[in-house]
């Protein structure tokens, strides 16, 4: 099992910044990947970006280039770096990690990008 923990969400600004983290505990040696998902109101769960543990990185269109996932080589943090917000950055941003044996999910931490 592993359990995962977010921080940095808040209110910002359109074109302000904030960097999400995400804590793993548990079996953090059977991650192969982590990622970010999010959900705005009245839409579908998305995949925002991923990192594999072999550092490869995968983004969704809507933000590439604004928007870097990175993570510690022992797999036991992952975070978003989010620049250039914009108001549809808004949404409950989740940590995911996937693992031998399943995926786990963080609690959630909203984005509210508004002037």
């Amino acid at each position: 099992q592993v359990e995962l923990v977010e921080s940095g969400g808040g209110l910002v600004q359109p074109g302000g910044s904030l960097r999400l983290s995400c804590a793993a505990s548990g079996s953090i040696s059977s991650i192969y990947v982590m990622g970010w998902y999010r959900q705005a109101p009245g839409k579908q769960r998305g995949l925002v970006a991923a990192i594999s543990s072999g550092g490869s990185t995968n983004y969704t269109d809507s933000v590439r280039g604004r928007f870097t996932i990175s993570s510690d080589n022992a797999r036991s943090t992952v975070d978003l770096q989010m620049n250039g917000l914009k108001p549809e950055d808004t949404a409950v941003y989740y940590c995911t990690a996937w693992y031998i044996g399943g995926q786990s999910w963080g609690q959630g931490t909203q984005v509210f990008v508004s002037s």
